[in-house]
């Protein structure tokens, strides 16, 4: 029988967040040499990691990450494969290291974030791999987003009670405005804009709504002389649901959300908003 304590498991528990029974099996082959151990415990968890490859990770957590001047903030998302293990101390911890590590660094994109480094000589990719390793399932982290400059709020909301937020909501105007900002960002919650105004929408997405509403409004059987006044109607329907400055505000539809800033006297500068999985 190999020479180890129950010290020795608890150590490597608590290096490698592997169970108990596989911390005991990695010491019994690795004659109680603790390093050897964390050794063997890695090589097996990266052949879970390539296993896990195909399977699909739409559970997990939105984290966000304020500075102190509330002049710059991040949201992370990061997706595993059950709420089991994303409602757990382990994964939080993880995903919150990786929003700091963001708010820090500031990388420019998804690729560059993975490919810095998050400790010595350990970069983002390697330090998901290891999670996705210790936890047992698919660790994904595609997204994230960054404001710097103005006045940066978020609004995390959580679907359920026993879980981490899931839906988080980053906005930016252009001076402090905190109740303004958490009202828009708890809008942008709710009803999940696409664009920030008209003039955001690609040209290719107008065009797309304008054939679909002429065809429909074509298959309906309406006059031929009435097709353009119903069609600019459908197109102007799309542009109020589907950008942020012309929806009623959740919080008082009498009012869109640009009446609500400009009697504010605030500008919403851009705002981004992750839900997991979607």
């Amino acid at each position: 029988m190999a020479n180890y304590t129950a010290a020795d498991v608890k150590k490597l528990r608590e290096l490698t967040g592997a169970g108990m029974m596989d911390c005991k099996k990695a010491l019994d082959e690795a004659d109680g040499n603790v390093d050897k151990a964390v050794e063997a415990l890695r090589i097996k968890g990266q052949k879970g990691v390539a296993k896990r490859e195909g399977r699909s990770a739409e559970n997990g957590a939105v984290v966000s990450v304020i500075s102190e001047d509330k002049t710059s903030g991040v949201l992370v998302e990061l997706k595993c494969e059950t709420d089991f293990v994303a409602k757990g101390d382990k994964f939080q911890a993880v995903a919150a290291k990786l929003a700091e590590h963001v708010a820090a660094t500031s990388p420019a994109d998804i690729d560059a974030l993975l490919a810095s480094e998050i400790e010595a000589g350990k970069t983002v990719q390697a330090f998901v791999d290891e999670a996705n390793a210790n936890l047992g399932e698919k660790i994904v982290l595609d997204r994230f987003a960054q404001f710097t400059g103005g006045f940066v709020a978020a609004y995390m909301h959580r679907t359920m009670p026993d879980l981490p937020p899931q839906i988080g909501v980053l906005v930016e105007l252009d001076k402090e405005n905190a109740e303004v900002a958490k009202g828009i960002a708890q809008h942008i919650a709710a009803f999940a804009p696409k664009y920030l105004t008209r003039e955001d929408v690609p040209a290719e997405v107008v065009e797309t709504e304008r054939r679909v509403a002429e065809e429909t409004t074509r298959a309906e059987g309406k006059p031929e002389a009435a097709l353009p006044k119903i069609v600019e109607g459908r197109v102007n329907g799309f542009f109020k649901d589907a950008t942020l400055l012309g929806q009623p505000y959740a919080l008082d539809n009498k009012k869109s959300v640009e009446q609500v800033l400009k009697e504010a006297g605030v500008t919403l500068k851009r705002f981004s908003r992750i839900k997991v999985g979607i």
